[in-house]
């Protein structure tokens, strides 16, 4: 633990202007970033008397061991620079919101030729329209079915269109009205684009202008006797009603707003955000997260504003954000997302009518997310506790083991050889942390050795990065700087758990013995009885089969097993699929496919000469070579073979066969 006396900054060396400083810890990594309009009167609050701090700040600043700073012209530049370095260095002391749950949103793909209506989890793509999110893909499904009647939009797959456009037959969807059918040809990509439009239209709450229009060809089609044709847009109208009223109308029309809520308590808060566009809800959101630094409301209201808009831009940020307390930079912020949207952004806190009725609302839910969540923690966390307590008990640790890596080998008869390396944190998955290993040291299948080896990389990586810290020392004392991200593999773990009996266990002992690593707990968990086995232990320890401890390794075994597996498949399947493109080197995918598009298959590639290869975009005459050659020394693939009648096909006819049956092959 430091002393903050042992590094604040000398008297008049902060300077008395907006800036953004970051604290570091004895290993230099970044723990906690902050901004200041002055960054001299920020500085010496965390250097005051210790005991007059916050319990939260008193453990960052005890846990820090330097500090530093950058000045910036505003605060608005402030408020960029810090959240890109929250972005960059992850520190363990800032606030971050995680999800949840992985809300799915209504996308429409306007940066494909034609394209598509689908539901969509994940980060957002340019170029792709997002309504949403929502709180289930079925309320998204139900929504689409009823609009794909007036707005025929396409909502299939690659592969499916593709499929479509080759035999000259739609789907289903396409015989039924409910697609406009592209892939044939029904329509123009230009009519296809405008129908895709309106689909964003109306969905963007531009719904009044659309439904008057179609009432008065409706009337216009009833006054020309035309009732089949009026009858049709009598049940458009009626299935666009239907969609509109899925979604009530909360706040005045062509009201765009987003209501942020929060519920806290002393540990942990729930924030909750209605999207609200063209006066209906379209979308709701919520995060939860531990308070690890002194936070109050009105903090907790601008880190949500910043992981909600710092990847927005235009529409995607609203023209109103209505908030339970305005932070203290408001003016900045305000700034800040009239910068993200293009165009100005009111930031304030509702006061009366329907939004304040409506904040009300949001407020409720978040109250009943934070309840929610702490019911699921609680049961959680009583549950891990034990676990872990078990396996310290059973393995003679001398602590809980906090953070827990797990190795497993995975190869298909001595091939393919391959090794994962799980993460539980507390009890919990760490997938940010997962690593996939390749065993490079021999050929052949050798479960005990390919062991040592991953053990011995993963823990040699662990040493160099302790090197560059300063942590270990080296004989020539030289410590290169430190940029403050984390590291791969920068932390150790308490315990390492290797799928496997006592052959394992050994392997895995033996490599960190060799490292000088003796800190560090081994043991294997076999998978016929389930037993434990320790290094230099002739019989296993046996833990009850209702041992939570038990189940918990069981739990961390059966993840290595599924990562390992799932690469080394990855893996094969790469192999398997590979031709002899694949073999070219610096032949990249862009102009392999380009190459196949051109000749229609390697067979045909492979008679064409250097100066017709030249032909093909990107392709100068020393890559033409280089592909030449490569294909005069592969083994050609032989003839396609009709298995129905056993004729052999003519080259010509069967050109697109050919391309894929080529690039399955392997070399």
């Amino acid at each position: 633990m430091a002393d903050p006396s042992s590094y604040r900054p000398e008297p008049g060396q902060v300077p008395d202007s907006p800036g953004v400083y970051k604290f570091r810890d004895e290993h230099r990594r970044v723990i906690y970033v902050g901004k200041a309009k002055s960054l001299r009167q920020r500085l010496a609050n965390y250097f005051q008397d210790i005991a007059g701090l916050h319990p939260r700040t008193a453990t960052m600043v005890t846990t820090a061991a330097s500090v530093e700073w950058t000045v910036v012209s505003t605060e608005v530049e402030a408020l960029q620079l810090e959240y890109s370095w929250i972005k960059e260095f992850d520190p363990r002391f800032n606030v971050k919101y995680r999800d949840d749950k992985s809300y799915p949103s209504l996308a429409v793909t306007m940066n494909e030729e034609y394209p598509r209506v689908q539901v969509m989890r994940g980060p957002k793509k340019k170029g792709v329209r997002y309504f949403g999110p929502y709180g289930h893909a079925w309320a998204i499904r139900e929504t689409v079915d009823l609009m794909l009647r007036v707005f025929p939009v396409r909502t299939c797959s690659a592969g499916v269109f593709k499929r479509s456009a080759q035999i000259g037959r739609p789907c289903l969807l396409g015989y039924i009205g409910k697609c406009s059918a592209p892939c044939v040809g029904r329509v123009t990509p230009e009519e296809h684009r405008e129908l895709a439009e309106d689909f964003c239209d109306f969905m963007a709450g531009r719904t009044g202008t659309y439904l008057s229009r179609l009432e008065k060809q409706m009337h216009e089609a009833a006054e020309e006797m035309e009732y089949e044709k009026a009858a049709r847009l009598r049940d458009d109208i009626g299935a666009l009603r239907r969609a509109m009223e899925k979604n009530a109308v909360v706040l005045a029309d062509a009201t765009d707003a987003d209501l942020i809520a929060v519920a806290e308590d002393e540990l942990e808060a729930a924030v909750q955000i209605f999207h609200v566009r063209g006066g209906r809800v379209r979308g709701q959101r919520g995060w939860v997260t531990d308070k690890v630094e002194a936070v109050d409301t009105a903090g907790l209201v601008e880190h949500a504003l910043q992981q909600l808009y710092g990847e927005e831009k235009g529409e995607a940020v609203p023209k109103e954000v209505l908030v339970p307390a305005l932070p203290e930079d408001a003016p900045a912020l305000g700034q800040w997302l009239a910068g993200r949207r293009g165009s100005g952004v009111s930031l304030r806190i509702p006061q009366r009518g329907d939004k304040k009725a409506l904040m009300e609302t949001v407020h409720r839910n978040a109250l009943q997310s934070l309840a929610l969540h702490k019911t699921k923690r609680a049961s959680d966390l009583t549950t891990r506790s034990r676990a872990l307590e078990e396996i310290a008990d059973a393995l003679e640790l001398d602590g809980a083991p906090l953070r827990i890596e797990c190795f497993d080998i995975s190869h298909l008869q001595g091939d393919d050889v391959v090794a994962s390396m799980v993460v539980f944190e507390d009890g919990l998955a760490r997938k940010s942390e997962y690593r996939r290993f390749q065993v490079k040291g021999f050929e052949g299948q050798d479960d005990v050795r390919s062991m040592h080896e991953v053990v011995s990389r993963r823990f040699r990586r662990y040493l160099q990065e302790k090197l560059k810290t300063g942590e270990w020392d080296a004989e020539d004392g030289e410590v290169p700087e430190d940029d403050g991200r984390p590291k791969r593999f920068a932390y150790p773990p308490q315990l390492v758990v290797v799928d496997g009996g006592q052959p394992q266990v050994a392997a895995a002992k033996r490599a960190l013995e060799e490292l000088g690593i003796d800190d560090v707990a081994v043991c294997g968990l076999a998978k016929r009885l389930e037993e434990v086995w320790l290094p230099g232990e002739d019989d296993p320890v046996v833990l009850p089969r209702t041992s939570e401890g038990l189940y918990l390794l069981q739990r961390v075994r059966d993840e290595a097993h599924r990562f390992a597996i799932q690469y080394q498949r990855n893996k094969r399947g790469k192999r398997l699929k590979a031709g002899p493109l694949d073999e070219v080197p610096g032949l990249g995918e862009s102009r392999k496919v380009a190459l196949l598009k051109h000749f229609g298959s390697v067979k045909k590639l492979r008679q064409a000469t250097i100066d017709q290869i030249c032909e093909v975009p990107g392709i100068g005459r020393k890559t033409a070579e280089t592909v030449a050659a490569a294909l005069a020394g592969a083994v050609p693939a032989g003839p396609a073979v009709n298995t129905a009648t056993g004729e052999i096909i003519e080259d010509e006819a069967s050109a697109p066969a050919e391309t894929s049956s080529e690039r399955g092959t392997a070399p």
